[in-house]
């Protein structure tokens, strides 16, 4: 009886500690997810403001021109 008790502890002791890290896996993941997502949010910004920079220095270079 006393094996089967101790089994029985052993189990649920297993059963805790397995199952112990899932908030803040989870948590770790989310804050992981947002980071990333502010990078990439950074960086097409960043490529949206070089685009539009290009543009402008296309339009002056245009204008600069004189036909005669």
């Amino acid at each position: 009886m006393k094996k089967l008790v101790l089994m029985a502890v052993a189990i649920v002791a297993v059963s805790f500690a397995s199952c112990g890290n899932k908030a803040a896996n989870a948590e770790q993941a989310t804050a992981d997810s947002i980071r990333i997502a502010d990078s990439i949010a950074a960086v097409e910004a960043a490529a949206a403001e070089a685009a539009a920079a290009a543009a402008a220095d296309t339009v002056a270079a245009d204008s600069s021109v004189v036909a005669e």
